[in-house]
């Protein structure tokens, strides 16, 4: 008995001290972003001036032409039978000349509870001429996105409505090579919102209305270019807004509004090398000439955050949980703008808006600045950004242009 418990002693201390020598080492890629990325990117594009001169803000802001990219639920309150808008975006104008973000849209208040509209956006990153030497012809390639989306809205209560969107997305980025399949990655998106619009209410030295709003937009499928390449989640976006209206009588009016934002994509994990080997010499250091004996190798290991591989329903829900600083990380993955908009008897406006997002997730910080004209049915709006961050923007010092028809103005009247 004595013998047994002896030898199972020395077996036991053995296996600790092959224990001792099996040794973990992590070490944190450096490369790591704390940025989050998504496929066709260009939807987060205000691709309307007078959104644009508001700091990229719509979901709560009153019905227009361009609603649709916003929060579609708006066109049940608009007191415009139907219209149509017309929008051109140059992009990085600063270095070329031919990138640009343009959309259509056109909306019908069908009654006094329903509404439909449809829109068109197209992103062309100009031509690009690929040469891989002086003796051969440039190929010329110009690489494109496009959306193609439909909505229906429905006012529920008299200040309440809701609306949903189905939208075709087409990214046309891959670049022929001769040996890979060149067809364009496509798949399907749907937007889901709300809007809350008061009545007119009476202060003491003036009158006011106030707006709520939100919106889901993006949700869909991932999709990839090709049968070997990465899942891209599209850019599923969360928006809460709000608003108020002071009539200051029948000619003022000015308009304070503020938006936030979050993308519900996962976060990006602090990843590293994980090696497991055998240390033969017990120095703590990982050398074969010395004898150690790597056990095993993970290369994209998860040090902090969730796994990324998911779906885009469960990404969606990860999306609140999963950064790897935890909370304060969270909180840095909303933006916010503010925006201000003045209009003199509803023919002329002047806007001014500011947009902020945490320079560990993108930097993006401008101010921007534009203004409107009515005239009849025709609608002209204008704006214009000034970057606040070291990262400059895309749009830095880029004039945006707006044209809107508004076919039966004050068809409808509110309250």
């Amino acid at each position: 008995m004595k013998k047994s418990i002896l030898i199972l002693s020395a077996f036991v201390f053995a296996v600790q001290i092959q224990a001792q020598n099996i040794v973990e080492e992590i070490t944190p890629n450096p490369y790591d972003s704390r940025v989050i990325t998504t496929g066709v990117p260009f939807l987060l594009i205000a691709a309307d001036a007078r959104a644009g001169a508001m700091g990229d803000m719509g979901v709560a802001t009153s019905a227009d032409a361009f609603s649709q990219q916003w929060n579609a639920s708006k066109y049940v309150f608009s007191e415009t039978k139907q219209g149509v808008g017309v929008s051109y975006t140059p992009y990085l104008s600063k270095l070329v000349n031919d990138i640009f973000l343009g959309s259509v849209t056109y909306f019908n208040r069908l009654n006094e509870r329903s509404a439909f509209a449809a829109s068109f956006r197209y992103f062309s990153l100009g031509e690009i001429e690929f040469v891989e030497d002086e003796n051969q012809t440039p190929l010329i390639q110009s690489p494109n996105e496009f959306t193609f989306d439909v909505s229906y809205g429905l006012r529920l209560s008299d200040q309440f409505g809701m609306a949903v969107a189905m939208r075709y997305l087409n990214s046309n980025l891959k670049i022929p090579d001769g040996n890979n399949d060149t067809s364009a990655a496509s798949t399907f998106g749907v937007d889901v919102s709300g809007f809350y619009q008061s009545e007119e209410e009476a202060y003491n030295s003036f009158n006011g209305k106030y707006r709520f709003g939100f919106a889901i937009q993006n949700i869909g499928p991932k999709f990839k270019y090709d049968e070997g390449g990465q899942e891209n989640f599209q850019p599923t976006t969360l928006r809460l807004g709000a608003g108020f209206d002071f009539i200051l009588d029948d000619f003022n009016k000015i308009t304070l509004s503020t938006e936030f934002t979050k993308l519900l994509v996962p976060t990006p994990p602090i990843t590293g090398t994980k090696l497991v080997y055998e240390d033969v010499n017990n120095d703590g250091v990982y050398n074969p000439a010395d004898g150690d004996i790597e056990i095993s190798k993970e290369t994209n290991y998860i040090i902090e955050g969730k796994d990324p591989d998911v779906g885009f329903m469960k990404g969606m829900f990860q999306s609140f949980s999963d950064a790897p600083g935890g909370f304060s990380e969270e909180m840095q993955e909303w933006t916010w703008a503010l925006g201000a908009e003045y209009y003199y008897q509803d023919s002329f406006a002047f806007r001014a808006g500011y947009f902020h997002e945490s320079p560990e997730k993108g930097a993006r910080q401008f101010f921007a600045i534009g203004a409107g004209f009515k005239y009849n049915v025709i609608g002209i709006d204008l704006s214009y950004l000034f970057s606040a961050s070291k990262v400059p923007s895309p749009l830095e010092n880029t004039l945006r242009f707006s044209l809107t028809f508004n076919i039966d103005r004050e068809a409808y009247t509110e309250y």
